[in-house]
């Protein structure tokens, strides 16, 4: 299956050939709800964005006429909030994926608002959308000389339980340094002793996390594009674009409903990947979090330096 097109005219006054699709995705790339909310939601206006294909570095357009649903992606989406009601107007649903970690003194999200902060918006975004339509996301899990694995359980424990009552689920990865050599770099060059994982070490993690979710909160768990099999301890592997979770949230849409009975997992993907297809939106080196371990930006200079670009010019039709 792949996203159908069409002719559209640029804000210069080209007319371009477009992806349309159903569902979007904002952003696996970079954080467009904390950084890029203004920008995003002025092109919704407008009716498309230009996205740079980061491989081959080629323009692309995607127009938003079909579009029938978001997933936002952030750490920190508060100002997404005043946004929300454009898209209740246009008949477009949401749910937004929070990647809600704890590593505020270990220095690893140095961009970071406050915990506390965090764990506020997340309620507060439950209360506007309701239940199942923000997703909790520890994510990645680090290993480093100063956390192991209890350091994250008490970790997990501890914003898990602030959000009992808020969050039926609890979506998580291991982080893969050696895979991503900027990765393994950034963290060196900020002093991180990182420690890698192996199935031993994700087996006794999920031991442990199976048991105090069993005896705390009972949220759905579920493991983000791993391979490794975790179903002895009840965790799934994760569709982060999750066709029955867009169905339950718009079960009214009949044109959303007809695209998700036919569509198929996105090719474009991990293999370890469930997700249905969607088209993402978004840059890579353009978010100025600052997160020591991104698999996503160069390095924390260069994807600063970019997003201050963006904002010298925030109206252009891409963000970069």
């Amino acid at each position: 299956m792949k996203h159908s097109s069409t002719n559209i005219t640029t804000d210069d006054g080209q007319q371009v050939q477009s992806q349309v699709p159903v569902i979007v995705s904002a952003s696996r790339a970079t954080d467009i709800p904390a950084f890029y909310a203004d920008w995003f939601f002025e092109r919704l206006r407008k009716g498309y964005v230009r996205w740079r294909n980061p491989f081959s570095g080629r323009g692309n357009y995607v127009s938003f006429a079909n579009t029938r649903f978001i997933v936002f992606w952030s750490k920190n989406p508060a100002p997404l909030i005043p946004y929300l009601p454009i898209l209740r107007d246009k008949g477009i649903g949401c749910y937004i994926q929070f990647t809600l970690n704890d590593y505020e003194t270990d220095g690893l999200e140095p961009g970071m608002p406050a915990l506390q902060h965090r764990i506020d918006t997340f309620k507060r975004l439950v209360d506007i959308l309701g239940a199942g339509s923000v997703i909790w996301r520890f994510d990645p899990l680090i290993l480093t000389d100063k956390i192991d694995i209890e350091n994250l359980i008490a970790k997990i424990s501890n914003i898990g339980d602030k959000l009992k009552g808020y969050t039926e689920k609890l979506v998580f990865s291991f982080a893969d340094i050696d895979g991503y050599r900027k990765v393994g770099r950034n963290l060196s060059l900020a002093g991180v002793n990182y420690r890698e994982w192996d199935e031993a070490l994700m087996h006794r993690f999920a031991a442990r996390l199976s048991e105090i979710n069993f005896k705390r909160w009972g949220n759905t768990l579920a493991t983000c594009a791993e391979p490794i099999d975790l179903s002895e301890y009840g965790i799934e592997h994760n569709r982060c674009i999750d066709p029955d979770l867009i169905a339950h949230l718009s079960p009214n849409d009949a044109t959303l409903q007809n695209f998700l009975y036919n569509a198929k997992t996105d090719s474009g993907q991990r293999k370890a990947c469930g997700c249905i297809l969607s088209k993402d939106i978004g840059a890579y080196n353009t978010c100025p979090h600052g997160c020591l371990y991104c698999y996503a930006n160069t390095s924390p200079a260069s994807a600063t330096a970019n997003y201050r670009t963006h904002r010298n010019n925030p109206h252009l039709d891409s963000i970069l």
